[in-house]
């Protein structure tokens, strides 16, 4: 029914869309654009968070109109978040850069692809020979694929620097996986929808991962206890078992409290001294209960400063539970990154060292410091050469120069999602303007360079 005034306010409320069995809902920003028989399909996966959703994407005349859900039962069944439904708004929007610019006398002047990556390339040399290739860092956002954040590994470490981070809001960076492992749910996604026990640390987890919310919703209408640790009350639309609401800061006592309570509970020893308040002795009562357990990290766990210590009360309370513990993971491609090392290496400085202002030339990929890190990007102004891929027009106080670079829509690529699972995909339409994608970009870079590994086609 339509009420007056009301909206049905929900991350997921596009699906209605799919399900009305008249018709009648529609999606209004495609409304009246084409018809359906005009469209060509094209298979894509979501670049939006963890999930990994796939996705059609549907076409015409070198436009995305319309993007609806492709059916996969081990990742999103038949549904997608709005933001994977009516993002692509964007992708034609005033927002977008579709030429390569450069700053000269404080004045964005665009220029050809030649006349940029010469710059860039002369740019990093300059600062190589001037102040060593430790001078030089580069961003990049979680969101790249597997195949941008190897090239740019490459890149930076082809140039003798180690500095490069996609942990951009993390303040924990001790905080890591063996090499060549990484950071992830720690069991498949379609066994969300099995659970019987759940405890959620630091996760705003309707917004930051609606398909995951979506799934133990399943699990909670199936009788599943759910447990959260979290600074506030949010509206999971699901029963909240047990509830343990308190200051981020003191996330790790809150933590020991509950390991405390599932020791005295199992009689066993506690690793860590901790006070056992009544909310901490129900979750420890229910996480030893059922069979199919979890514990899952959010995003607000995975950047605390004391992540690792939540990590490891976590693991000691899922081996004395049989929980499994793992993260929900932040971005499309954060396990990737991690395989692909796009991470410091020895010593290399993290995202909050580069951010701090111990570079000379950054080369930001897909992110926008401003925005997307804890430190902020105030620190790169003092940097003698800051350089943005992006398919937006980002970071524009900051850099000098802004290379257009293709969004998931316009490249091909692959993501690894929360659960480990590789998904490649094609672009789906062609470059916007001289748009061109990000590994051809970074390819050509290491090709001007001098570099060596630098072939892929």
């Amino acid at each position: 029914e339509t009420f007056v005034g009301q909206s049905v306010d929900s991350e997921l409320s596009g699906n209605m869309i799919d399900i009305c069995p008249v018709g009648a809902l529609t999606s209004k920003p495609f409304r009246y654009s084409a018809r359906t028989w005009e469209l060509s399909r094209r298979k894509s996966v979501s670049p939006h968070d963890s999930t990994g959703t796939n996705l059609i994407v549907q076409v015409k005349n070198h436009q995305v109109m319309r993007v609806v859900p492709f059916e996969n039962d081990a990742v999103n069944e038949c549904w997608i978040a709005d933001r994977d439904r009516f993002s692509y708004e964007a992708l034609n929007g005033p927002e977008r850069l579709t030429q390569p610019m450069l700053k000269q006398g404080g004045e964005w002047k665009t220029v050809d692809w030649q006349t940029a990556l010469e710059y860039v390339a002369n740019g990093l040399q300059q600062v190589k020979s001037s102040h060593g290739a430790k001078a030089i860092g580069l961003l990049a956002s979680p969101h790249s694929t597997v195949e941008e954040l190897a090239l740019a590994g490459a890149l930076v470490r082809g140039l003798g620097s180690e500095n490069i981070d996609s942990r951009l809001r993390s303040a924990d960076f001790s905080n890591l996986a063996a090499t060549g492992q990484a950071r992830w749910l720690g069991r498949a996604i379609a066994e969300l929808s099995q659970l019987q026990r759940v405890l959620v640390v630091g996760s705003n987890l309707r917004k930051d991962h609606p398909l995951f919310a979506q799934r133990i919703r399943q699990a909670a209408r199936k009788g599943a206890q759910i447990n959260v640790l979290n600074a506030q009350a949010q509206d999971w639309a699901m029963p909240i078992k047990n509830t343990v609401l308190t200051d981020s800061s003191v996330w790790v006592g809150a933590l020991a409290g509950i390991a405390a309570a599932v020791a005295a509970e199992a009689g066993v020893q506690s690793p860590v001294a901790g006070s056992v308040t009544d909310e901490a002795r129900a979750i420890a009562k229910s996480l030893l209960g059922g069979e199919h357990k979890a514990i899952l990290l959010g995003n607000a766990a995975a950047h605390h400063e004391k992540a690792s210590s939540l990590l490891s009360l976590a693991n000691w309370i899922g081996q004395q539970t049989g929980a499994s513990v793992g993260y929900l993971t932040e971005a499309a491609n954060t396990v990737g990154a991690q395989l692909v090392r796009a991470l410091p290496g020895p010593g290399g400085l993290n995202a909050g060292q580069m951010l701090g202002g111990h570079l000379k030339a950054a080369v930001l990929l897909n992110t926008e410091p401003a925005f997307d890190s804890a430190a902020g990007a105030e620190a790169l102004r003092s940097a003698d050469m800051v350089v943005t891929l992006s398919p937006f027009k980002a970071n524009l106080d900051i850099s000098d120069v802004l290379l257009p670079i293709a969004p998931f829509t316009e490249t091909s690529g692959s993501f690894v999602n929360a659960e480990g699972r590789l998904q490649s995909f094609h672009a789906v339409v062609r470059p916007l303007g001289d748009t061109r994608p990000g590994w051809k970009v970074l390819r050509v870079l290491g090709n001007l360079l001098g570099l060596s590994g630098f072939d892929a086609e």
